[in-house]
C-alpha cells in the first residue's frame, strides 16, 4: 500500500533535488524523510533515485511514480476534505507578481476556492518589488513573488530563466542602439536586461515603461522593441530571440513568503501547500491559447 505521508515525501525530494531541503519545507527531520524513500523503495522493489554526495536525480522508475505518487496524494487531500468535512474560513491578503497571473495560477485560485468556500481571498496584483513593499508595510498575509539573485527569504516555489523575447523572427540589429520594453524600476527584470546591455557596452534606449503585461505585449508585437522575461511565462505570441548578451542574472526564483508579522494561519498555509503541488502547472501552461 502507498501511504501518503511516504509520497509527499517522495515528492518534496523530486521538488527539491535535496533530501535535507525536502526535510525542512515538510518541517521533519532529514532521517524522517529517507526513511520515507527508503520504505516507499522497499514496498514496490524499485529504485527512485540515484544520490551521490552533491546531486540528487531520478531514476526512470522515479519519474513514473512522480505521475502515481500526485495522483494519490490529490485524490488523498480531497478525500479528507470531503469526509472529514474541513471547513477552514478567514481572509487572505494575497499578493502575486504580475508574471504570474497570466497562466495557470488563476485556475489554481478558483480550485482553491471551490475546496475552501469559506476562504475570503484578496488579491493584489504588482511588480515583485511593489509586493514585497506592501507585504513589509503589513498589508499582506502572502506574497508569490521573484526575488532577487542571492536572496534566501521565503519558501522556493520553482527556478525561472529570464531571456530576451521579441516577436517571431525578430533579428536585433547590434549595430544600433537596442530598443527596450520594460516595467518602470524597481523591477527585476528591467535591472537584468540594462546590466546585460551596460556590461556588454551596448548602448540601448527605453522605447516603452509600462506597469501592466498587456502593455509590454502590446509594444513588443508592435515592433517597438525587446523585453526581458522569465522563458516559462512568456505568452504565446511571444518568444526568445538569440543575439543579446544574457540578462544578468539570467535566472531567477519564484518564491512564497508570508507574513513576519504573525503566524502563518491555516487558510494561509492551505494556500501555500496548493500552490507548491501545483508547480508544474504553473510553469508548463500551454503556449498554444494562453494570453496576457
Amino acid at each position: 500500500m502507498l501511504d501518503p505521508v511516504v509520497l509527499r515525501s517522495f515528492l518534496a525530494v523530486e521538488h527539491y533535488r535535496s533530501f535535507s531541503q525536502a526535510a525542512r519545507q515538510l518541517g521533519v527531520r532529514q532521517p524522517t524523510v529517507s526513511g520515507h524513500v527508503k520504505k516507499l523503495e522497499a514496498s514496490i522493489g524499485r529504485e527512485l533515485f540515484v544520490r551521490d554526495t552533491h546531486t540528487v536525480s531520478l531514476t526512470t522508475d522515479g519519474a513514473a511514480m512522480v505521475r502515481f505518487a500526485r495522483t494519490i496524494v490529490d485524490a488523498h487531500h480531497d478525500a479528507l476534505r470531503y469526509f472529514g468535512g474541513e471547513q477552514l474560513s478567514g481572509r487572505i491578503r494575497f499578493g502575486v507578481s504580475e508574471d504570474l497571473v497570466s497562466r495557470a495560477l488563476p485556475s489554481i485560485l478558483l480550485e482553491f476556492r471551490r475546496a475552501y468556500p469559506l476562504v475570503d481571498v484578496e488579491l493584489s496584483i504588482g511588480l515583485s518589488e511593489e509586493i514585497h513593499a506592501e507585504l513589509r508595510g503589513d498589508r499582506l498575509d502572502l506574497a508569490f513573488v521573484k526575488r532577487r539573485a542571492g536572496e534566501r527569504h521565503g519558501q522556493r516555489v520553482f527556478d525561472d530563466n529570464f531571456v530576451w523575447a521579441g516577436p517571431a523572427g525578430a533579428v536585433p540589429d547590434l549595430s544600433r542602439p537596442i530598443p527596450v520594453v520594460t516595467y518602470p524600476p524597481p523591477a527585476l527584470s528591467r535591472d537584468a536586461a540594462l546590466g546585460a546591455l551596460e556590461h556588454a557596452g551596448l548602448e540601448y534606449r527605453i522605447t516603452c515603461t509600462t506597469t501592466g503585461q498587456l502593455g509590454m505585449r502590446a509594444a513588443v508585437l508592435a515592433g517597438l522593441g525587446y523585453l526581458v522575461h522569465t522563458e516559462s511565462l512568456l505568452p504565446p505570441d511571444v518568444f526568445p530571440v538569440s543575439g543579446l548578451p544574457r540578462p544578468r542574472p539570467d535566472t531567477t526564483q519564484f518564491v512564497l513568503i508570508p507574513s513576519s508579522r504573525r503566524a502563518q494561519s491555516a487558510p494561509e498555509k492551505a494556500l501555500a501547500r496548493v500552490i507548491v503541488e501545483n508547480t508544474d502547472r504553473l510553469k508548463r501552461g500551454h503556449r498554444a491559447g494562453a494570453g496576457w
